[in-house]
């Protein structure tokens, strides 16, 4: 009985995401190395307006974010939804639906951004037709996932699901209210909000987005993946629980961190900083809890680069969640705020935690999607890791030195209260941390060549899966 229900997995879906996330990967990373190159040489923009900074920048965030990323979190929920309930998709169609709908989503946000048309709100710069149209294919995928849980098999809903629950609601919450705006033109429309009121919706939005987009639904991946590809249970799951409720609870709370010292009341701040400074102990716990599913099984990591780059994540996350309540700290943000410190720390936990769960999960995933038991190149695997983590590191090294001697420079001042330094000498002093940024976010571009290289390989030796019957169908399969 278990395997005819097995049989009605519908995989096709969560392969075409999977493919998409990484051709959306490489896309975003070669924008992300443009604007880095930029940032050096401003020539680099040809002097073509849809070629400038300012329009190439919320390209990159938007393709890295929501497409790559976005188009790994359907295909890791929809594979996890399914075999963890052991039922089908609830309504195919509209899982199709989600596929195209994403997909258009993404390529207007590529015609529309380098045109110019922008709301100039942070991850939220698509105009409203764009944004109506994300409404509707979001509430399509919450039918689709709340829809395969309520027929589900089996009796326990698998903590994975609560994450990719949790960051279906919030995000269909944060991106209606923080959209709330009136049209102009059809290209052009006016916030809704004003003033503080704006700024508070957008942080509200733009810190929750990190909150659950780019951390709880990872997290969902995290605690599926991890465990299947280490061979072990996970570490705690009472503690995978805890962790869940008290992370979605605080998060909600800290975004009045991004907006210290503005017109934004104190209280306010002071909020967002004390549930900032919190955050860090459910993070934690959940970075243990990964970290903890690997006792008895490290020697694992000689042999299974996938493991590797679960693993390098799970530190990146805790590093990250370290880092971003210190940040959140008054005393701290009015030195780091506004320099290259929080670019490399948005890095950190971008290429870090968020890009190396999702390399790894899809390392496992996209074999079993077409017939094969591992990826067509292990040795290719792990070469992606050491670009990758070498880059990284270089990547975010150089932002935080470069960072740190900004807000120094900035606040530097002489003994009759002059400014010690103009800006455009910290631009200056910047350029070498610059061109090391460059090397490092163009190794990591290069180690998204490698995978791509090796998913087509890994396509052509085998066959898209349709069915599969598993030799065993615990609750977690």
């Amino acid at each position: 009985m278990m395997a005819t229900n097995v049989e009605f997995f519908n995989y096709k879906v969560v392969r075409q995401f999977a493919v998409m996330a990484v051709i959306w990967g490489i896309v975003g990373l070669l924008v992300g190395v443009i604007v880095a190159l930029q940032l050096m040489w401003p020539v680099f923009n040809f002097d073509l307006p849809w070629l400038t900074y300012g329009r190439l920048r919320p390209l990159h965030t938007n393709a890295i974010i929501f497409a790559f990323g976005g188009c790994a979190l359907f295909a890791t929920s929809y594979y996890i939804v399914q075999r963890t309930c052991q039922t089908k998709l609830f309504a195919p169609a509209l899982a199709t639906f989600t596929f195209w709908g994403w997909n258009l989503v993404i390529v207007l946000a590529a015609v529309s951004l380098p045109l110019g048309w922008t709301t100039g709100k942070e991850y939220a710069e698509l105009e409203w037709p764009i944004d109506l149209l994300i409404a509707v294919v979001w509430v399509a995928y919450a039918i689709v996932f709340f829809g395969t849980l309520a027929i589900r098999r089996t009796k326990h809903i698998y903590v994975a699901n609560w994450f990719y629950g949790a960051f279906i609601i919030a995000i269909a919450i944060l991106h209606i209210f923080n959209s709330f705006e009136v049209p102009a033109t059809l290209t052009k429309s006016y916030s809704l909000y004003a003033g503080v009121q704006d700024a508070m919706v957008q942080w509200w939005y733009g810190h929750n987005a990190v909150g659950f987009f780019l951390t709880a639904a990872f997290l969902g991946m995290m605690y599926y993946f991890v465990p299947k590809q280490a061979r072990r249970p996970i570490y705690s799951y009472r503690l995978s629980v805890v962790h869940f409720w008290a992370l979605i609870f605080t998060y909600m709370w800290a975004g009045p961190h991004h907006l210290h010292y503005t017109a934004l009341p104190d209280w306010a701040q002071s909020l967002g900083m004390l549930f900032s400074v919190i955050l860090l102990a459910p993070s934690w716990g959940g970075m243990i809890n990964g970290i903890m599913t690997l006792s008895g099984a490290w020697y694992k990591l000689r042999t299974d680069p996938i493991l590797k780059f679960m693993v390098v994540a799970l530190s990146f996350y805790g590093m990250s969640t370290f880092e971003g309540p210190m940040m959140s700290v008054k005393t701290i943000n009015a030195l780091s705020h506004y320099t290259d410190w929080t670019v490399g720390h948005t890095h950190s936990g971008a290429l870090g935690w968020v890009g190396f769960i999702t390399i790894g999960s899809l390392y496992y995933l996209i074999p079993r999607l077409f017939g094969q038991t591992k990826m067509w190149s292990t040795s290719l695997i792990n070469t992606h890791f050491w670009i990758a983590t070498i880059g990284i590191v270089l990547y975010v090294a150089a932002l935080w030195v470069a960072g740190i001697m900004q807000g120094l420079m900035w606040r530097a001042v002489n003994d009759d209260g002059t400014l010690t330094y103009t800006f455009v000498e910290s631009v200056k002093y910047s350029f070498p941390f610059y061109a090391i940024r460059l090397v490092g976010g163009g190794m990591y571009f290069v180690g998204m060549l490698l995978m791509f290289y090796n998913v087509i390989k890994t396509i052509g030796a085998g066959k898209p899966v349709e069915a599969e019957v598993p030799a065993t169908t615990p609750a977690h399969a």
